[in-house]
């Protein structure tokens, strides 16, 4: 961005703090890997992001949307233009019958909202509450885990397009499916969502949420920074199993290293660089096509220069 855009961007409606210039993206990301962004900005308020969205448009500035960081590689050059970190965390609880509905906003982390809902007597959520990422992301990609997704309790989904206009899609229109929704296919940013849930007792959400919590820690690499599962699910294959089975787990290139503890995770050893998981990836990927003419595909995305 030149010197007069930069300007631009100080003079629209959004407060000092929230506006950071030649950010280290490495610090916004659950992988601790990234060049910088050349300006960030937090954004919680909808009128703001029109504001930021008509001033992008008319500049022709790239707009990168992140929540936690948690799915994503930053490339080692960095990230141009804006990048919008989503922060809209309101949150409101009503109960109609049996089912509560949840109204929160796409930038509320997800291990937050599970001790909330629990604390609040609402089960339903126990099993996605320990993915790494905040609504908006998770229903980006129908994150889950423990034969859970999203599409199981997303009601509806409030958004905004490209050019400002909000709309509002049901668990229909979402078109979910493995790891996708129609927000990897169309240009929209998740604002809030209406999750469905139940009522339920502390005691036994607590205890299941422990359970999960200590299945986590026992199989997943969680003591060391990463983006997540790398690889999706094959659909007649578990990709994990393949890449043990391939000779992989443990195998090193620079700073990234697929886990020892779980061979779907690759981890960032220690000063791991994008270009470090990239070379991993591709050579993961030549492994087992070669071993077993098998095609992986990404769970993780990348984004930057």
């Amino acid at each position: 961005m030149n010197k007069k855009e930069k300007e631009q961007i100080q003079r629209l409606n959004i407060s000092e703090e929230k506006i950071l210039w030649n950010v280290p993206m490495k610090n916004y990301t659950t992988f601790k890997i990234g060049g910088e962004a050349e300006c960030l900005l937090k954004i919680d308020d909808e009128k703001i992001l029109q504001e930021i969205l008509q001033f992008a448009k008319e500049n022709n500035i790239p707009l990168t949307i992140l929540g936690n960081g948690s799915n994503v590689v930053i490339s080692d050059e960095g990230v141009e233009g804006i990048v919008l970190l989503i922060q809209f965390q309101d949150i409101q609880i009503s109960q109609e019958d049996e089912k509560i509905e949840v109204k929160v906003g796409a930038g509320y982390k997800i291990a937050k909202l599970g001790q909330y809902l629990c604390k609040n007597s609402i089960k339903g959520f126990e099993e996605i509450s320990g993915i790494p990422g905040t609504i908006g992301g998770a229903i980006k990609m129908n994150a889950g885990a423990y034969r859970k997704e999203m599409k199981d309790i997303v009601k509806s989904v409030k958004c905004m397009d490209y050019d400002g206009n909000i709309r509002e899609f049901t668990n229909e229109e979402l078109e979910f499916s493995y790891r996708k929704s129609i927000f990897k296919q169309q240009a929209y940013i998740i604002l809030e969502a209406v999750l469905e849930l139940q009522r339920g007792e502390i005691s036994e959400i607590k205890e299941k949420m422990d359970e999960y919590a200590k299945y986590r820690r026992e199989h997943q690499p969680i003591e060391y920074p990463s983006a997540g599962s790398t690889f999706k699910r094959g659909e007649d294959f578990i990709t994990a199993k393949l890449i043990d089975e391939a000779g992989l787990k443990g195998y090193t290139i620079g700073g990234a290293m697929v886990s020892t503890k779980h061979s779907g995770f690759i981890i960032n050893k220690g000063n791991a660089t994008a270009q470090d998981v990239m070379q991993l990836i591709k050579y993961i990927k030549e492994k087992i096509r070669e071993k077993y003419n098998k095609d992986l595909e990404l769970e993780i995305e990348f984004i930057g220069k």
